[in-house]
């Protein structure tokens, strides 16, 4: 051991005599860096040296968004299109960037569809949201404040939004935690609508295998075409807290659902992670085989096929906040008691 030792030492000394550092497989980690670009309206965000995701709030978005969602790996478990196109991606939905938060009936305007696909004569039917300033950027405990606000496209303002994320990481486990507050500045409806609330576009290995041509339409009757793609490498499959598993996610009630998938040989998953103080816990689930993973509390009547309603409102100066915890994972399995060790106590 000794003998070993010195040898080491040796190595180093001579090493640095020739002014070269010894090289080393340990990592220095810095648990949280955030890089404020200005200039591009981003905040990137690294996790111990490599990107995790950036806070994107450029002026032509219709929401701010976190694009990409990267694992530890430097595998990018989110569709490109439209912010950065790929090769060999489905191009439909472009209002699917990255991970998103908004809803599709807010006073009738559709803040979940809105995208710069939508003809200029029928913009009045959306909503954006407005990225208003960076409360704070705490690198210390890894959390980034922001605030926004929900605006009809002719500029009247529905709802103030102050969204505070907080980036970690635990082994290979990177972890977004979600705290939105959204306040009333008018009386405002949700009138139930499959279109919500917690979304994420994920990249074409993390879909569910099909071979079938499909036309979706959103909530305003425009179609969308999705062509039939090449399956190679594609083999996503959703598994809920409750055991449901599939396309059958749908519509079902659940505390949390997995998307997982294999990539180059690596398993990877998203889990989304419903909290109990959040309206309608357990949420629904508005999860589709062509890559769409959301829950969405808001929209009952819609899943329930007109069992239970909702129709969530806020009163003038009222609000609401909603919590939830996404997992970014890579290199093993997520089991489901892995996955309950990181849900809400």
């Amino acid at each position: 051991m000794v003998k070993t030792y010195l040898l080491i030492l040796i190595f180093a000394i001579t090493m640095s005599a020739c002014g070269e550092k010894p090289k080393t497989t340990a990592v220095d980690p810095v648990a949280v860096v955030f890089i404020n670009d200005t200039l591009n309206k981003k905040v990137e965000v690294h996790l111990n040296g490599s990107l995790f995701t950036n806070y994107m709030y450029q002026a032509e978005l219709p929401k701010p968004v976190l694009f990409p969602l990267k694992t530890s790996s430097g595998k990018s478990l989110t569709r490109g299109f439209p912010i950065e196109p790929k090769t060999g991606e489905r191009i439909d939905h472009p209002h699917h960037m990255g991970h998103w938060f908004n809803y599709g009936d807010v006073n009738g305007l559709d803040f979940w569809n809105n995208s710069d696909a939508i003809a200029k004569e029928k913009l009045h039917k959306y909503g954006k949201i407005v990225h208003v300033g960076l409360i704070d950027l705490n690198q210390k405990d890894g959390s980034i404040s922001t605030k926004s606000r929900w605006d009809s496209t002719t500029g009247e303002s529905l709802l103030t939004e102050e969204t505070t994320f907080k980036f970690s990481q635990k082994g290979n486990t990177r972890i977004v935690d979600r705290i939105t507050k959204i306040k009333a500045l008018i009386d405002v409806s949700f009138k139930d609508n499959k279109e919500g609330v917690f979304g994420v576009r994920v990249t074409r290995a993390m879909e569910l295998p099909s071979k079938k041509p499909a036309k979706y339409v959103d909530a305003q009757g425009i179609p969308t075409k999705v062509a039939v793609l090449d399956n190679t490498g594609v083999n996503g499959n959703y598994i809920s807290s409750e055991g449901v598993e599939g396309k059958d996610v749908w519509g079902t009630r659940a505390k949390w659902v997995k998307l997982y998938s294999t990539m180059e040989d690596e398993p990877v998953s998203i889990t989304i992670i419903d909290n109990p103080k959040n309206v309608g816990y357990p949420t629904y689930w508005h999860a589709r085989d062509y890559g769409l993973f959301a829950a969405n509390p808001l929209g009952q009547e819609v899943f329930s096929k007109g069992k239970e309603k909702l129709n969530f409102s806020l009163k003038k100066d009222k609000s609401v906040t909603f919590y939830y915890r996404m997992l970014i994972h890579n290199g093993s399995v997520l089991s489901t008691e892995d996955i309950n060790g990181f849900t809400y106590k």
